[in-house]
């Protein structure tokens, strides 16, 4: 009897199995699509929505050692880089539209906002799997402090206005690539303040030669160049590295919601946040932080259940 008891659970098991196996890839394809999306918000980093969810540490050992990792992340990494695509040019092309309506755009900043806090806690439970030491926390508050005052810098300081060409869509390549290797560093903010941002995102959403090719380049130059360094610290110095992210997201996320110093790109765009006061702006802004909130918590804990099911089925 309990043999049949056992059979028919096992057989239960079994059956489940494949379901949770779908949830697991259709929630990759999500957080792909979100981290694609983001990429396009100024203020939104990449690489801190990888961190977010799950992602960063297997990118950065696909990259450093692809012949040696593919085996190991390619079937895990493969729905994000689908959704990726899939959130740049559906979810990309509707917020690059959004952000010429401020209140809108800053209500998408919000959401997204709310997607890092909610995940948090996540965050912070990763980078203690291996113990936290004094190191741990000097290296939050050094990476914290590094990024924070780059941004003051950026938001209050000197203006660069630049005109657009080849060889500064190489750079926005390399922004865009130090976002993902970098987590709390924004490209987009960043193309924003040099007075890029809007020839950049035009380009690539029609595919201009002159833009996507020299993008590509500076992203492959920078992923050659540190993705090695940087998963060799994860695999080395797990802990003060995990920390270290931590400072980079958090700074990143106060330093979106930095008030608009005054200054404005080459094309008019208001640099930071823009508070008005406004009762709906504040309401919308609040609903949308929920939403996102909302959101990290319950892909927490889809995460959470099918996980273990992913991980049997790959063993």
């Amino acid at each position: 009897m309990e043999n049949g008891v056992q059979n028919s659970s096992g057989s239960a098991a079994r059956k489940r199995t494949p379901r949770r196996s779908i949830l697991h890839w259709l929630l990759r394809v999500i957080q792909g699509a979100l981290i694609g999306a983001g990429a396009m918000l100024p203020g939104i980093s990449g690489g801190v929505l990888c961190v977010i969810f799950g992602i960063y540490q297997p990118m950065m050992a696909l990259l450093a050692h692809p012949i040696r990792a593919i085996r190991k992340y390619f079937k895990e990494l493969l729905p994000v880089l689908i959704g990726w695509v899939l959130g740049y040019w559906g979810l990309a092309r509707v917020l690059n539209i959004l952000f010429t309506n401020p209140s809108l755009s800053s209500a998408a900043i919000w959401l997204f906002l709310g997607l890092i806090a909610g995940m948090m806690p996540q965050l912070f439970r990763d980078a203690g799997k291996q113990g936290r030491t004094y190191k741990s926390w000097i290296a939050l508050a050094v990476s914290f402090i590094s990024v924070f005052a780059l941004l003051l810098y950026l938001q209050y300081g000197v203006r660069i206005s630049i005109r657009p060409n080849v060889w500064w869509y190489l750079v926005c390549g390399v922004l865009w690539g130090l976002s993902l290797v970098v987590p709390g560093l924004s490209s987009s903010s960043l193309m924003l303040f040099l007075g890029l941002y809007q020839s950049m995102a035009a380009g690539v959403s029609n595919l201009s030669l002159e833009v996507v090719i020299p993008l590509a380049v500076g992203i492959a130059l920078v992923v050659l160049l540190t993705a090695r360094v940087i998963n060799y610290m994860f695999d080395r110095h797990y802990s003060s590295a995990s920390h270290a992210v931590i400072g980079f997201v958090i700074a990143s996320a106060i330093g979106i919601i930095l008030p608009a110093s005054g200054n404005t790109g080459v094309d008019g765009e208001v640099i930071g946040m823009t508070y008005t006061g406004d009762a709906n702006t504040l309401l919308l802004w609040g609903i949308s932080f929920a939403l996102g909130f909302l959101a990290a918590w319950l892909m927490d804990r889809v995460g959470k259940r099918i996980q273990p099911a992913a991980q049997e089925k790959s063993v």
